[in-house]
């Protein structure tokens, strides 16, 4: 059996649970048999991967490849993931950038098999980069199977990362969140914005996400929540309102009015 998370608390005190045995759970899953066999596997077979094709006809190293960037659920989706490893990045009509949830671009930028002339699966350190990301998103996975609240919160500061490396424009960082699903349910629910917004013109929801920032966190800047009391500040407000949201549905709504109007202040 592979090692599980142990997350015996929910809401912001679980959060705070998790972060102080972080480092020991992470490792603790990290040398769990399964998740030791599925990386090494990686790590021995990917130099040799150099066209999509190769990639996608090996589910094993798929299954590591696509959990790297929280995409397992693709795994048996391989004409649609070979399409968006094919037409990489660079061209605005390729398929990774024209879906909604930008973990498809991260993926296939990566990989570098439609955006380089020889693929990244031959640098010396790119098995090490994806085996990272795997091992952490996999551990967020097992969190997320007790409680996905967690597993958002765990997501944050990668995601985060991830939207900085990918533009440095503020509108254009704005819409990479609020095309990643998991990062945009954390904030969305730290700004109070309800869900119907999605259907919206998505220049009016950049508005709502901007000023919603301003007004709860004295910017509309995403590089600076970059800062990780900022994150902090974000992932406590989320699990708060998502806790409070849980509460609402099953008590009618006054203890979870309680327990908003007693988070502690921002700043």
């Amino acid at each position: 059996m592979s090692f599980q998370p142990v997350v015996p608390l929910t809401g912001y005190v679980g959060w705070r649970f998790l972060e102080r045995t972080l480092d020991s759970q992470q490792d603790a899953f990290a040398e769990s048999q399964p998740v030791r066999r599925a990386t090494e596997y990686f790590r021995d077979k990917i130099a040799d991967v150099r066209t999509p094709e190769d990639l996608v006809s090996d589910r094993q190293l798929l299954s590591v490849a696509l959990g790297a960037f929280g995409l397992d659920d693709d795994i048996d989706n391989k004409f649609y993931i070979k399409t968006i490893l094919e037409e990489g990045t660079i061209d605005d009509s390729a398929l990774a950038n024209r879906l909604s949830d930008n973990r498809y671009a991260d993926f296939s930028r990566a990989f570098g098999f439609g955006d380089r002339i020889f693929p990244r699966t031959g640098l010396t350190d790119f098995a090490d980069e994806i085996i990272n990301r795997y091992e952490a998103r996999q551990f967020e996975r097992a969190v997320g199977e007790q409680n996905n609240d967690l597993r958002l919160a765990m997501n944050v500061s990668t995601g985060i990362d991830d939207v900085m490396d990918r533009t440095s424009s503020t509108n254009a960082q704005w819409f990479s969140i609020m095309g990643n699903a998991p990062l945009r349910e954390v904030f969305q629910t730290a700004f109070g914005l309800p869900s119907s917004i999605a259907s919206i013109d998505l220049d009016k929801q950049l508005e709502l996400f901007q000023g919603r920032s301003a007004t709860i966190f004295g910017t509309d800047q995403v590089a600076d929540f970059s800062d990780a009391d900022q994150q902090e500040k974000l992932i406590r407000l989320f699990l708060v309102r998502s806790e409070a949201a849980d509460i609402a549905v099953a008590s009618g709504g006054s203890t979870a009015l309680t327990l908003l109007r007693t988070v502690p202040p921002l700043v």
